[in-house]
């Protein structure tokens, strides 16, 4: 056999191809978690605060979630409160909101007196974040 014209051994040949396997897949792992982490993204919103406080609904919310979020309504008792609110949360930052009540058509309010409403914030993915308000 001609030593001049041989190639390189069978133990560095292996050693390449599994360094490249390991690079090809430590590639892959960053590739894929990368796009797991878009598609694991979502909103959270905990009402931290809501109170009455004595003309007003006071509500203080904040967005714990890893997307941003929009409220876009605020619910009284499963009624429309206030609509076309589209209020941007950004991922940890607070909304804090107030406001006197709800009229009806008829001129009466949504929010009762004497016992406990159901206030919510609604946003622009679907989701609704109730709270319960005493009222006296």
């Amino acid at each position: 056999m001609d030593r001049r014209k041989s190639g390189i051994s069978p133990v560095v040949a292996t050693v390449i191809l599994v360094a490249v396997a390991i690079v090809i897949a430590i590639a892959v792992a960053f590739w894929a978690s990368g796009l797991v982490g878009v598609f694991t993204r979502f909103e959270k919103i905990e009402i931290q605060s809501a109170y009455w406080d004595g003309t007003n609904v006071v509500i203080i919310a904040k967005n714990t979630g890893s997307s941003p979020a929009v409220v876009d309504m605020i619910l009284a008792n499963g009624a429309p409160c206030l609509t076309n609110v589209n209020v941007p949360i950004s991922i940890g930052s607070t909304f804090t909101t107030s406001f006197p009540g709800c009229e009806t058509g008829a001129g009466g309010s949504i929010i009762a007196g004497g016992v406990t409403n159901e206030i919510a914030l609604h946003t622009t993915s679907g989701k609704t974040y109730p709270v319960a308000i005493l009222i006296p």
